[in-house]
């Protein structure tokens, strides 16, 4: 089981919700050794995955939108995954929708999302997937609601999430 200490939470806590978020995240990337693999993968809970797919979510749309969260290899991650599902099993129902909505727009360009690109194309990308903008900008509207709806189910459900040393 995963263990995070009571004092960074309380420490984090009063730092904000993305700070109490990122003690689970950082203690969730160090057991798996910084990479996504299918042999890291079994070394998380489903509950862990997906509080590691909204951090990589957030932090991806937060810097650089949908374009940069599939270039960045964490397509399938999110899309081929139950995190929308998740989302919504947690309370941020309007994220789930956003997440769905999004789902659409890669399901249909896949391939092409997907393919490796010179920074010039990528930069392109912008141009080419106007689809995402409204999406990306509701999520940011949005964001610290969503965060601190996340954070609140973990809250209530800490021991899903890891061990808490005191």
């Amino acid at each position: 089981m995963v263990e995070v200490t009571d004092a960074a939470l309380q420490q984090a806590a009063g730092e904000g919700m993305d700070a109490f978020i990122q003690v689970f995240t950082d203690a969730y990337k160090r057991v798996i050794g910084g990479e996504l693999t299918a042999d890291t993968m079994p070394l998380l809970t489903g509950e862990q995955h997906s509080l590691l797919a909204y951090q990589i979510f957030r932090d991806e749309l937060m810097e650089g939108g949908f374009c940069q969260l599939v270039q960045n290899g964490y397509g399938g991650y999110i899309f081929a995954n139950p995190f929308a599902k998740v989302m919504r099993l947690w309370g941020v129902g309007d994220l789930s929708k956003l997440v769905y909505a999004a789902k659409k727009i890669y399901d249909v360009h896949r391939e092409d999302l997907e393919r490796e690109r010179t920074d010039d194309e990528f930069m392109a990308m912008y141009e080419q997937y106007e689809a995402f903008d409204e999406l990306e900008d509701e999520f940011l509207e949005k964001e610290e609601e969503y965060t601190a709806l996340v954070a609140s189910y973990v809250d209530e459900h800490l021991e899903s999430f890891a061990k808490i040393i005191k």
